[in-house]
């Protein structure tokens, strides 16, 4: 009765591959501050996989503001019978950062995660700072 089957590594090597595949494509989630010019709000952004997003799915764009995201990631989540919290956990935090910094978010140079955001973003101009 002792020790793991062949089933219990199955299902743990089906729950840890996105995360150490996500973590080996996209790097750790790190933050980044991004700022908005004109009003002078201040938020966090992230870059690389998004574990919140695995664990949490369609939660997070609802916890960062994004009510309409958030309602269409939970459709897709209700349609594909949860898988598609695996993909979007690849491409979440990409797609958020982009939405934020084409509606008049940018880049804080000071912040400590700039340049690899700017790499991670592929931002060649300093358009995504100010």
């Amino acid at each position: 009765m002792g020790g793991f089957s062949l089933y219990h590594w199955l299902i743990f090597v089906v729950v840890v591959s996105p995360i150490v595949v996500g973590v080996l494509l996209l790097g750790l989630q790190k933050p980044v501050c991004i700022f908005h010019a004109e009003s002078g709000l201040v938020k966090t952004g992230y870059i690389g996989y998004s574990w919140t997003y695995l664990l949490f799915g369609w939660f997070v764009p609802l916890l960062r503001g994004e009510v309409g995201v958030a309602l269409m990631h939970l459709l897709i989540t209700i349609v594909s019978a949860g898988l598609s919290q695996l993909i979007f956990a690849f491409i979440y935090n990409r797609q958020y950062m982009n939405r934020m910094l084409t509606s008049g978010w940018r880049l804080e140079p000071a912040d400590a995660n700039y340049e690899l955001a700017k790499r991670v973003l592929y931002i060649r101009s300093e358009m995504g700072a100010l």
